[in-house]
């Protein structure tokens, strides 16, 4: 069993899809590593762990939880950590609010998410709740940078069975459009402190100084930012893509990242909504926030609390038929892009359009060209490049493709992902000014009200560790390695300043270019194009992006990538990729008992953990299990093991049930352990023998509903009941 208080490796507890899964791959898990003498235990990092860890006052003694990443938090700043990071929800509000009221449900005398708080009690409530929203975990948990790439049987396996690209053609009228003059990049202003320094951020307008935030503490060779969007600017640049967008006749799409950007891409959000349904806000808008309407959550939410208001109902109706037709989340239920902030997540939403031949799902059920509305052009030179390369070039052919892999800077919240504490929606005209201790006024941006104006910054030795690693991984492949930094945004001059001393020092700066991202795409692409392959070093948002936009092009999906932090205090964090289908995965779980979610994230994620035990901690056995866990995925995906998409075929806890086998049949069969093959030899006969047994009690329970006991709070008897529904599997397993 695993040893919970002090175990080799720690698997964390989730949400959704991957959670589900666990529940069926842990044991298996579990059982393999006893036998090496490992131990896996547990930490419960999901939403709903995170919101009873957060009210232990309002809970009954035996209601009370542990904040589970408060101690990862400590973990991995220590040299022995090991942990396996499976996807977690990253929550919106209709997230969060959802969650709440699915855990008041189970008796949890937890109190409802203020959306407007009014006293104190309100307000400390609220700020408790706010702790939880968007990326919460991965800034605690990611102490190093990331290492992200295909892991070698994966991209094998997607050349040898090419997965169906749309076609794109030249004459194709998808665009990408993004905001020209005002947004955060053109606004952004960066410096790196020569000492340590507190800051304190104020806004001062014709009534006095307010302070927005302070003892806001950076050490010495921080890179610290500070930028604004204007309202203004971001609305006419909306209603002009609006009108543009129904002259040319296609879809009008939103892409943002409200789960990471909790603060920021909501509030941009919000004004879409508003700019689409202008008319309907200017004459009820008043009632509308009377009702509870706030835009920041969405349309569906909106709708919600409209639903009794047949002349407010009327109106949106009226104005949706001035507007084009809207890029459809689900348009079998009448979910468009503007419904819930967390359905379209740009960083899966832009690549699966992409991969589509530029093509998204309308509101008649069909497949039509878009503008795909991305109002910051910090990050949007990426993805136009990209649609501007296939026009000319057609699509990639995953056959023939070389790879991308990425080293991301994202180490104590380096960049806009740290942001959340230092983002404000200006509350009226005013200078916002960022003012150190000794007087030094660092940045300041004249603003208007409803102007949206961020601060983010990145450590040195976060920084120098990311140069770092991009040397030794260029080094240890001899790829073709490109700094994605534009010299002309204020933040990446400032990290060109770190980069290009660090490469003369090391005698390497003629094996790494720096370019812009829109010419480094471009780059990357003719590169792959080629069957040739090429290092991203990225910062933390292009991380994000480009760990899903190349992969989804290469592999037909980001779940089955190698994300590796390495932690700079010596430990391992081993991701498993992103987690957005999810939902849609859970859905189908709950009304046909079909889980198609692919756990080959988790294989590649697992044989990495065990050999790093067994190089951290010199234990042979561990690097045996690492290396058969290689060969057991290879297996899955040359017998194409991996779940159907279907009710009635093969599902996750099929592949699963493949997974042990070929695990079992590796390790009986490997010469480096004689005990190991020996315990399993019987093993992997008993799973061979009983196979149409096992695979016959598997299918049987699909094609009816399924009860968990919850989407956001399972009940742990009850997942284990419907995800290891094999008695025959089980008992083989102990």
């Amino acid at each position: 069993m695993a040893d919970n208080s002090n175990p080799d490796i720690v698997y964390t507890k989730v949400d959704e899809a991957p959670e589900l899964a666990s529940a069926s791959l842990l044991p298996i898990i579990q059982r393999f590593a006893a036998a090496a003498g490992v131990s896996i235990g547990t930490k419960d990092i999901s939403l709903a762990g995170r919101i009873l860890a957060t009210f232990p006052d309002r809970l009954k003694d035996d209601q009370r939880v542990t904040d589970d990443l408060a101690e990862l938090g400590k973990l991995v700043k220590q040299p022995e950590a090991n942990v396996i990071k499976l996807p977690n929800i990253s929550a919106s509000v209709p997230q969060l609010v959802a969650a709440v009221r699915e855990l008041q449900g189970q008796g949890f005398d937890i109190p409802d998410y203020p959306d407007d708080p009014k006293t104190d009690e309100e307000k400390e409530v609220r700020a408790r709740y706010d702790a939880i929203k968007g990326s919460a975990v991965n800034p605690v948990l990611r102490e190093g940078n990331s290492d992200r790439r295909a892991a070698a049987p994966v991209k094998k396996f997607a050349q040898n069975n090419p997965h169906r690209m749309g076609e794109w053609t030249s004459d194709s009228k998808t665009r990408v459009a993004s905001m020209s003059d005002n947004d955060f990049f053109s606004n952004e202003k960066s410096a790196t402190l020569d000492k340590a320094a507190t800051a304190k951020i104020v806004l001062e307008t014709s009534g006095g100084e307010t302070v927005l935030k302070d003892g806001v503490s950076y050490p010495e060779g921080t890179v610290v930012d500070a930028t604004y969007m204007s309202a203004k600017a971001l609305d006419a640049f909306l209603a002009d893509e609006i009108e543009k967008t129904k002259a040319e006749g296609v879809l009008f799409s939103l892409h943002m990242k409200a789960t990471m950007m909790k603060v920021s891409d909501p509030i941009i959000f919000g004004h879409a909504v508003k700019e689409w349904l202008k008319p309907v806000f200017e004459k009820y808008g008043d009632e509308m926030k009377a009702a509870g309407v706030n835009p920041n959550s969405g349309l569906g939410d909106l709708l919600e609390r409209v639903k009794d208001k047949p002349e407010i109902l009327e109106a949106i109706e009226k104005t949706r038929g001035t507007r084009p037709p809207m890029y459809m989340v689900d348009s079998d239920r009448g979910i468009t892009n503007l419904h819930v902030p967390s359905d379209v997540i740009i960083d899966a939403s832009m690549p699966a359009l992409i991969r589509s031949g530029g093509k998204g799902w309308g509101p008649d059920n069909k497949e039509h060209d878009a503008v795909c509305v991305i109002p910051d052009s910090s990050y949007a030179p990426v993805y136009d490049e990209t649609i501007k390369f296939f026009k000319a070039n057609g699509k990639l052919d995953p056959a023939t493709a070389g790879t991308v892999q990425n080293l991301g800077l994202m180490a104590q919240k380096a960049e806009e992902y740290g942001s959340h504490p230092t983002t404000f929606e200006i509350p009226e005209d005013g200078t916002v000014k960022m003012v150190l201790e000794d007087g030094t006024v660092l940045h300041e941006h004249k603003v208007e009200k409803g102007d949206i104006w961020r601060s983010a910054s990145a450590r040195k030795a976060p920084i120098e560790d990311w140069v770092n690693l991009a040397i030794e991984r260029q080094k240890a492949t001899g790829y073709r390695a490109i700094f994605w930094l534009d010299e002309n945004r204020a933040h990446d001059a400032e990290l060109i300043s770190f980069v290009k001393p660090i490469l003369e020092a090391k005698g390497v700066a003629d094996k790494f270019e720096i370019m812009a991202p829109r010419e480094a795409t471009r780059a990357s692409l003719e590169t792959i194009t080629k069957g040739e392959n090429t290092i991203a070093i990225t910062g933390n948002v292009l991380r994000d992006y480009l760990t899903d936009l190349f992969p989804i092009l290469e592999l037909a999906t980001s779940a089955k990538m190698l994300s590796i932090v390495k932690l700079m205090n010596g430990g391992g964090l081993f991701e498993t990729g992103a987690g957005g289908s999810a939902p849609k995965h859970v859905q189908q779980l709950q009304s046909e008992n079909h889980l198609r979610w692919d756990s080959l994230g988790e294989f590649c994620a697992l044989g990495e953990s065990f050999k790093f035990l067994g190089d951290s901690k010199d234990n042979a056995r561990a690097r045996v299990l690492g290396e058969t866990v290689e060969t057991a995925t290879q297996g899955i995906l040359d017998h194409g093991r991996s779940p159907s998409r279907k009710v009635g075929e093969p599902d996750n806890r099929d592949s699963h049930y493949w997974f042990a086998r070929y695990w079992a049949e590796a390790l009986a069969a490997q010469s480096d352990d004689a005990a190991l093959a020996e315990e399993f030899g019987p093993i992997a006969k008993a799973l061979a023998e009983n196979e149409e047994k096992i695979t016959g009690e598997l299918a049987a329970v699909q094609g009816k509903p399924a009860d968990t006991g919850g989407y956001y709070h399972p009940d742990d008897k009850k997942l284990a009941s419907v995800m290891r529904p094999s008695a025959t599997l089980n008992a083989i397993m102990g």
